[in-house]
């Protein structure tokens, strides 16, 4: 649930017909689902995850049941349980004030004939009865578990996963005092939304197809997959790929930015490394992400400090002890100044992707991702060929300040005018930054 939804004022009064379908989908998914034990957790929408008090454990354990408290928490109705006793086959119990399906049958073509089949399409575990039983149109048990979000990709999961590693060793903490660590759920960046290079695209395919073969791979030592070095200059989506990596490989990711965790003690910097890996390892499979790469795994030769050294030694020693195909993790490395990086660190990485700035025909494909649902006028064709050496951030700038623009005359159309002052802003900013300041 939402953060937004959980602030909520509960509603009282009369419930919708669609809030009622929403009751009834979740105590007919505890009825299906308890009757059915060859399903399992992913086969449970996340409300229901919820409601049944499932979100923090491993598996569903049978029976599980709809309290009348839970209903209320999750889907912010006061009278629900009122309203779903009224129907013939609901019956509640007084004492633990719960809900159940008396009748399956007749409550699932009650569902059906209310409109609940749109629910059914992404409810495996409902999509699962109705294919067997009753089927309804549109409807593929396949399909639903195929959108439904894994458990394993939830936030809640994840939180279990660092409650256990905690648990067995309390060093873990340190560790995530020095990144970020997301759950696929919460990230926000989707494949679809950005914009690849053919090269780009066939390494998250190696990805997929190595984990895919993982046991081949493992019986014939094929290890060396998945340690990428994405290289290019800022803006140019890196940080992006990286980011929707998580939910293409339904891993959670830790980000890591090395000049976050270098240290004025010494040693420390080469501990922090060392803290992070491991905290990697452990939580495995997971996505290792380390941004400004470069700030550690600089030359050995140039750099004369003893600290930066052993830094850079521990970084390569922890490199050589992740694999996806042996730890299950997924490396990733960026740098905007590839120059800088010691020669052994280079040789660690088995793919070394390029993030280069737009070309002409990546411009017009940003822009109209970018634009896509807004009301606009604007010559994305002329700007395409305006924006040479634009970024892809300084494209969504471009938009981003448009949009403004327009919204500070109380208008929603975006106009050419709207677009030309973003182009211009970013023009400013990249004269600021490209000044030389005594």
């Amino acid at each position: 649930m939402s953060a937004d939804a959980a602030n909520a004022p509960i509603v009282t009064g009369a419930v919708s017909d669609e809030a009622l379908l929403r009751l009834v989908e979740v105590v007919l998914t505890a009825e299906v689902y308890n009757q059915h034990p060859n399903l399992d957790l992913n086969d449970l929408p996340p409300s229901s995850r919820e409601v049944f008090g499932v979100g923090g454990a491993s598996e569903a354990k049978r029976p599980v049941a709809v309290s009348e408290a839970m209903l209320r928490k999750v889907f912010r109705v006061s009278d629900a349980a009122e309203r779903l006793k009224k129907n013939p086959f609901v019956s509640y119990e007084e004492f633990g004030q719960r809900l159940r399906i008396t009748a399956l049958a007749e409550a699932a073509r009650w569902f059906a004939r209310k409109g609940g089949a749109p629910l059914v399409r992404d409810n495996p575990t409902l999509a699962y009865y109705y294919e067997q039983h009753d089927p309804v149109e549109g409807t593929s048990y396949a399909d639903a578990r195929r959108r439904n979000p894994k458990y394993e990709e939830t936030k809640a999961y994840l939180e279990r996963r660092i409650s256990a590693l905690l648990a067995e060793d309390e060093r873990m903490r340190s560790a995530l005092e020095l990144c970020i660590i997301s759950a696929p759920e919460e990230i926000r960046k989707r494949l679809d939304e950005l914009v690849l290079t053919p090269e780009q695209y066939t390494s998250i395919e190696k990805v997929r197809t190595a984990l895919e073969n993982l046991a081949f791979l493992r019986e014939h030592d094929i290890a060396e997959v998945g340690k990428f070095l994405f290289v290019g200059p800022p803006g140019t989506g890196k940080t992006s790929l990286a980011l929707a990596m998580s939910h293409v490989l339904g891993m959670p990711i830790i980000e890591v930015r090395i000049s976050m965790i270098t240290s004025q003690y010494l040693g420390e910097t080469s501990k922090n490394i060392d803290r992070v890996f491991e905290f990697a390892r452990r939580l495995a499979p997971a996505i290792l992400f380390v941004d400004e790469f470069d700030f550690v795994a600089k030359s050995r030769v140039t750099d004369d400090h003893g600290a930066m050294k052993r830094a850079v030694n521990a970084l390569l020693k922890n490199i050589d002890q992740v694999s996806l195909i042996r730890t299950s993790v997924v490396l990733i490395g960026a740098t905007n100044h590839p120059r800088l990086l010691d020669e052994a660190a280079w040789r660690r990485f088995d793919e070394v992707i390029e993030f280069s700035l737009p070309d002409r025909g990546m411009r017009f494909e940003i822009l109209n991702k970018v634009m896509a649902g807004l009301e606009t006028d604007a010559d994305l064709d002329r700007l395409a060929d305006e924006t040479e050496g634009f970024s892809g951030a300084d494209l969504r700038m471009i938009v981003k300040e448009g949009v403004l623009s327009a919204l500070m005359e109380d208008r929603t159309r975006i106009f050419q005018s709207d677009i030309e002052k973003g182009v211009n802003l970013v023009l400013k900013r990249n004269v600021i930054k490209d000044n030389t300041w005594v």
